[in-house]
């Protein structure tokens, strides 16, 4: 087993400013995504070139943290939210939702997709590679701050944290949301591949992988397990995308592969 030493969440400290090591995350994932997408769109058959590739990446960053912010206070905080509206713009006092941003996100798409005259399914085709950059620096960063443990466990690669074995549940996310999911979306997309194809499969696996880890994942205290004594709110709000991912993918088969088209 591992011992968990607390980390200061500063990484650095700039007079009044405070650098902290979640926000730092935020920014690898952005420029690491950023990256991705200029290297992908050297694809011949990719649809986006690298300038807009550029302006795509600043839809994607604002709608990640605008929606998952809203996401964060709407579907789990809603309550506080009601007594405490201005809870919403308190970014620092911290809370981001996955579903809250991927909403923003395809929000993005949607409207950089009408204003480079691309299809919204294109444009999500192009994506999903490379926000999992993101996911995976994300549960990085709620390893460093000490949120989001798993439930108490005897496995020999357990966490102690206060002097309770447990799963770091933030790290297998890590690994599987980020790590594992890049690897299976970029080997994929290393063949030009059906309209939708790319989305679906991203739903599915991000949707089995956050639904299997949410088992040994601690539920939020406020919430507590919810549909039928042992469904967390994230699992709840994870099942439709692994049944959309399916649909898709069953709709994806049966077309044939895109044919090149840059805008």
């Amino acid at each position: 087993m591992f011992t968990y030493t607390d980390i200061d969440p500063v990484a650095l400290q700039l007079g009044p400013l405070a650098v902290r090591w979640y926000g730092l995350m935020y920014v690898i994932g952005i420029l690491g995504g950023w990256w991705l997408g200029r290297v992908q769109s050297r694809r011949p058959w990719s649809p986006l070139n690298e300038q807009q590739v550029d302006d795509m990446v600043t839809c994607v960053a604002l709608g990640v943290i605008l929606g998952g912010r809203i996401g964060s206070v709407l579907f789990y905080n809603f309550s506080d939210f009601l007594k405490d509206p201005l809870m919403l713009i308190r970014v620092w006092e911290g809370g981001m939702s996955f579903h809250g941003g991927f909403l923003g996100v395809l929000l993005a798409m949607l409207w950089y997709g009408r204003r480079i005259n691309a299809g919204f399914w294109t444009l999500t085709d192009f994506i999903v590679p490379l926000v999992t950059i993101g996911l995976g620096a994300g549960r990085v960063g709620n390893f460093v701050n000490g949120e989001l443990w798993g439930k108490v466990t005897d496995v020999p690669w357990a966490f102690i944290v206060n002097g309770t074995p447990r799963h770091a549940s933030q790290l297998y996310e890590a690994l599987l949301e980020g790590l594992a999911l890049f690897i299976v979306l970029w080997s994929f997309g290393l063949k030009q591949r059906p309209r939708m194809a790319m989305s679906g499969l991203f739903l599915l696996c991000y949707g089995v992988f956050r639904f299997g880890v949410e088992f040994v994942r601690v539920p939020d205290q406020h919430i507590g397990y919810m549909a039928w004594g042992w469904l967390t709110r994230g699992q709840l709000l994870t099942f439709p995308m692994i049944v959309v991912g399916v649909i898709i993918l069953f709709i994806a088969a049966r077309q044939s592969p895109s044919e090149p088209a840059r805008t």
